[in-house]
């Protein structure tokens, strides 16, 4: 799962250089989608390339229809790739915005690209006539959407307001959906926010406020972009009759008995990093003017369905347990050093980081029962996970993800590093994080985790060795 924005080289997953790493999988970071077809329609700073999804399909599907999971979705990557190729697409997503982001681009073989260019028509000559005759808006901005400067100068926000009045009298389910995307992933290009990588204000950064926009050919243009790319997945689209994939609404760690045991054949995902990343409040734009959200209540429901915590709510809780971890030599000595560091600071010592890495682990407890139970007997799960560093306490959350794998009953195939060193101010030069002075390397791997063979005949492995089942065979009688 990073974020939307205009300024989508200063994100948090980035990486030191551009070179391809060796092995299995090309560089699953999310900047190669800005140029691809579909992908491109939402800027996304935790997203991971189309790339290394179609690395993954080509390496662990055959050519069968098949059924592909991301129980963290953002705005479906993995779920339109795996569309793409002829599959079916499930999803889970908590973040609103980020769900209906998934699900439009999902429905993009439904909709036909000359009702798009109807509609871009139609908003060129509706803002025409409004700037001609100064019509004033009906719409009005969310009433509980708060900011502490104006979002939008009063001149954009009355095209903004045009807009939302625009988008409402648009009667095709589908087209409406593409423009309030459109609206959307534009929608801070023309604010008075950017994100740095979070979202701030752009004075904040030493930048000009924006007084005056031309939003309607910026949505436009948009819309424009849309309509050439569901002509082609229409081409691209390997159809057989399918609806398309599926985007539950609902936290994976609640929802994943939702799926039959057994039913996945491959599970691509990124669960959240241990890096404290907002991700409701970086969209909570979004969430407010589409409608999603329509008070801090409703934005603290959503964050308390995170995984893990934030260490502002983590930090004053008593002494957080592991809930099956306690025996494991290597996490228990980490969460020990980051406990130990910074006493003199209270809260923000060691002791509430330490809260919150526990709390991360013990929902990655959680989080690979859900894997356990998906994955039909001889699935892979990919899971990318970058490590943290706390406190100036390295946390390879690569290895503790695969300690607890083992755990739950599975196996781990190896760990690849397809980036040997991430970047990024918001994790590294954060005296909060590291502690003052220190500096840590950074990088982001792919756990490859595997179900085991189960078979009616016995022993699973002597099973897979006669050559009764492979790889792409579903077993019969799995538990």
């Amino acid at each position: 799962m990073s974020m939307p924005g205009s300024a989508p080289v200063e994100q948090f997953r980035l990486f030191a250089d551009d070179t391809a790493a060796a092995g299995p999988f090309r560089d699953p970071a999310f900047m190669g989608n800005r140029t691809m077809p579909i992908h491109r329609w939402v800027p996304w700073i935790a997203g991971f390339s189309k790339h290394f999804i179609e690395d993954a399909l080509e390496r662990h599907v055959n050519g069968n229809r098949q059924t592909v999971l991301d129980p963290f979705a953002g705005v479906g990557t993995t779920l339109v790739e795996a569309d793409l190729a002829g599959h079916d697409a499930i999803g889970f997503e908590i973040n609103p915005y980020a769900a209906f982001a998934a699900q439009t681009k999902l429905a993009a073989h439904r909709v036909r690209a000359d009702a798009v260019r109807k509609v871009i028509q139609e908003l060129e000559e509706y803002f025409r006539l409004a700037e001609s005759n100064g019509a004033q808006p009906i719409s009005t901005p969310p009433p509980n959407f708060r900011t502490r400067s104006p979002f939008y100068s009063p001149v954009v926000e009355r095209k903004v307001l045009l807009m939302q009045d625009f988008v409402q009298r648009q009667s095709d389910a589908d087209v409406s959906n593409l423009c309030r995307l459109a609206f959307a992933s534009t929608m801070v290009d023309y604010s008075n926010y950017s994100y740095e990588p979070s979202l701030g204000r752009r004075s904040a950064a030493g930048r000009a406020g924006v007084e005056d926009y031309p939003v309607a050919p910026r949505v436009a243009a948009k819309l424009s972009q849309m309509a050439d790319d569901v002509d082609w997945c229409r081409r691209r689209r390997a159809s057989g009759g399918r609806p398309g994939g599926k985007v539950h609404l609902r936290s994976f760690l609640d929802g994943y008995k939702r799926l039959g045991r057994g039913s996945v054949d491959l599970l691509i995902t990124s669960p959240p990093y241990a890096n404290n990343y907002h991700y409701g409040r970086n969209t909570r734009p979004h969430l407010y003017w589409l409608g999603f959200c329509e008070s801090p209540a409703d934005l603290k429901e959503i964050e308390s369905l995170n995984f893990g915590t934030y260490w502002q709510r983590a930090r004053e809780c008593k002494r957080i347990k592991l809930d099956s971890l306690a025996d494991d030599h290597e996490i228990r000595r980490t969460l020990a050093d980051i406990r130990e560091r910074n006493p003199d600071r209270g809260i923000y010592g060691g002791f509430g980081w330490a809260n919150y890495v526990a709390i991360y682990l013990n929902d990655c407890v959680r989080f690979l029962a859900g894997v356990k139970w998906c994955l039909r007997s001889g699935a892979t799960a990919l899971i990318v996970i970058g490590n943290s560093i706390v406190q100036g306490v390295p946390v390879p959350t690569d290895r503790f993800l695969a300690t607890i794998a083992r755990r739950q009953g599975l196996d781990v195939a190896e760990i690849h590093t397809p980036r040997s060193t991430r970047v990024g101010n918001s994790i590294i030069n954060s005296g909060v994080r590291t502690g003052a002075g220190k500096s840590a390397s950074l990088y982001e791997s792919v756990v490859e985790i595997r179900q085991p063979w189960t078979s009616p005949y016995g022993n699973h492995r002597e099973y897979y060795c006669a050559g009764l089942a492979g790889p792409n065979t579903r077993a019969r009688g799995v538990d």
